[in-house]
């Protein structure tokens, strides 16, 4: 007779294997990770033991985790509503969790077939950066020439 004790594959109790990122979503978090950290003012903080991206004490994006223990991806506030629709589109992508999808955040995944390149993930991080942040750092993000 087998032995039972124990977690056993399909048991809820039994950890699951963490994937890792692949190579590529791992560059392009890391992308957007520093663009949204070299907006004026911009800070990060480690909140429910995920990366967030901060401006004035408040979120602008929330960049999730790299361990593999949860998919990549990133959560942007869209104002604008071509923007939005636009963000929607992305494989995968959909209003966030916890209520905020009503406030016009939007969760999209990084590792999907068809996910969003690099490029246009940093314009939707900008956008809500600027629906986030004060004038004064908007100002200054203007005077870059962002």
């Amino acid at each position: 007779m087998a032995d039972t004790a124990g977690p056993q594959a399909g048991d809820p109790e039994r950890p699951k294997k963490q994937k890792r990122p692949s190579k590529a979503a791992l560059a392009k978090w890391e992308r957007v990770r520093g663009f949204a950290l070299g907006l004026p003012g911009a800070t990060e903080e480690f909140p429910w033991g995920e990366t967030v991206a901060k401006v004035h004490k408040k979120v602008f994006v929330f960049l999730g985790v790299d361990d593999g223990s949860y998919p990549m991806g990133v959560t942007v506030k869209l104002t604008d509503e071509a923007a939005h629709a636009h963000a929607l589109t992305a494989p995968g992508a959909e209003p966030a969790g916890y209520g905020l999808g009503r406030s016009g955040w939007v969760s999209i995944p990084m590792e999907v077939e068809g996910a969003p390149a690099a490029d246009l993930l940093c314009d939707w991080v900008e956008e809500s950066y600027r629906t986030i942040a004060p004038k004064k750092r908007v100002a200054e993000l203007e005077e870059r020439g962002t």
